[in-house]
């Protein structure tokens, strides 16, 4: 069984090995992930990577995990802490479902200091699928959380893996109705933090106790806009209406149950709803290019798609950064991590996370949140625990609305 000191000693014989390959290098074509000194295997098919990144603004200190989605003990799949409007840290994720490593995932709703009195739900920004269950659709592209999104990319964005076992970037968009004796309106939101103004949404068992009202706040195209005034809630159980209110609640939600909370236009519908009535919720994400059914999603927003960079990425603002890529026509999943640590914490602009991720031999890849969310861990051999192999630059590790986690078998 090798030791922890044993393993961190081998790690940074690998990161003095690539630092002294990548000395004076470009960023474009300082891919150290061929060199075989610079990999720690931590399982069949999974392998562990550390190195420097000489950037425009200082140099930055990258973990990488490489995942062959080949190897039939391998496999890839949402980590999150039980209900979509909560948080935990990537490790205590990665420890309660036992994978064997991860990143940190999705933006999410952090903090409503726009809204006092608005409690922050901590749900991601865009849609979420875990093993195969849709728990979440995405918010409107004005009420994220993150960097500005680049040019043609939206919140509907995600990175998955589908039933046939490769990874693929895709869209998914959420297509669903409320149907009652009053005739259907198009459901306009699914377990988010906002929805559309004039809408409809839906919250499930799967949204977890923290309070609806958030839903109601903002527009569609500003986040911090005030907090509606015209707002209304139905409870659905088992098809029938059961209890309204003026205001979005707070509480967990059945899993016979489904609430809806209108806005505007939405609420004067749901008003016409009396107890008793039938209400007959439908929903499902809809992917835009694959036919292939989703095991796992995340959102975030691509950053290079099929062997390019996306045009009119920032090449200016560096920060500390998480973003995944695919490669081998979606058999290969790499996730790296930025290292947070003062001496690397100018870390890269979006346009050198794109240089270096086709550095890493990926041909599509996407950002994630990063910053003080940016987190790698894994579990060493032997070890009973994850552990964090980058340092966060929130200290003690950021809990966050998911994340990307590796299991074998």
């Amino acid at each position: 069984m090798q030791t922890r000191v044993g393993f961190r000693r081998r790690r940074f014989l690998s990161a003095f090995a690539v630092a002294g390959m990548l000395a004076g290098a470009a960023l474009v074509g300082a891919a150290p992930a061929s060199s075989a000194s610079a990999r720690t295997q931590l399982a069949p098919g999974v392998t562990y990577t550390e190195y420097d990144i000489p950037a425009a603004k200082g140099t930055a200190h990258a973990h990488v995990l490489t995942v062959d989605l080949r190897d039939p003990h391998v496999r890839v799949d949402l980590l999150h802490p039980g209900a979509v409007a909560a948080r935990a840290t990537v490790s205590a994720m990665a420890d309660a479902s036992g994978a064997l490593g991860g990143v940190n995932g999705d933006f999410f709703n952090i903090t409503e200091a726009q809204h006092p009195g608005v409690e922050a739900t901590g749900a991601a920004v865009g849609p979420a699928i875990a093993s195969g269950r849709t728990l979440k659709a995405a918010v409107p592209d004005g009420q994220r959380f993150g960097p500005a999104l680049p040019p043609g990319t939206s919140t509907r964005d995600v990175l998955g893996v589908g039933v046939d076992r490769r990874a693929r970037l895709d869209s998914l968009a959420l297509d669903g109705t409320v149907r009652t004796r009053h005739g259907s309106v198009p459901l306009g939101g699914l377990n988010q933090y906002a929805l559309p103004v004039g809408s409809i949404g839906a919250f499930t068992d799967a949204w977890g106790s923290a309070s609806r009202v958030r839903a109601t706040c903002g527009t569609d195209t500003e986040r911090a806009a005030p907090c509606s005034t015209d707002t209304y809630e139905v409870t659905v159980r088992r098809g029938r209406v059961v209890a309204s209110a003026d205001t979005p609640g707070t509480g967990t939600v059945a899993a016979d149950t489904t609430v809806l909370v209108g806005r505007e236009a939405g609420a004067q519908w749901l008003r016409e709803l009396s107890p008793g009535d039938p209400v007959a919720v439908r929903h499902r994400l809809v992917a835009a290019d694959s036919r292939i059914p989703y095991r796992f999603a995340i959102g975030g927003y691509p950053v290079r798609r099929d062997g390019a960079p996306l045009p009119g990425l920032d090449a200016k603002t560096s920060a500390v950064r998480t973003a995944a890529g695919i490669a081998d026509d979606g058999r290969t999943l790499v996730l790296l991590a930025l290292d947070g640590a003062p001496a690397y914490r100018t870390g890269l602009s979006m346009a050198e996370v794109a240089d270096a991720m086709a550095a890493l031999g990926t041909d599509d890849a996407f950002s994630l949140d990063g910053g003080g969310s940016s987190t790698l861990v894994a579990r060493e051999p032997g070890a009973a625990a994850v552990s964090v192999l980058n340092h966060p630059t929130d200290s003690p590790e950021r809990a966050v609305a998911n994340g990307i986690g590796v299991f074998s078998r």
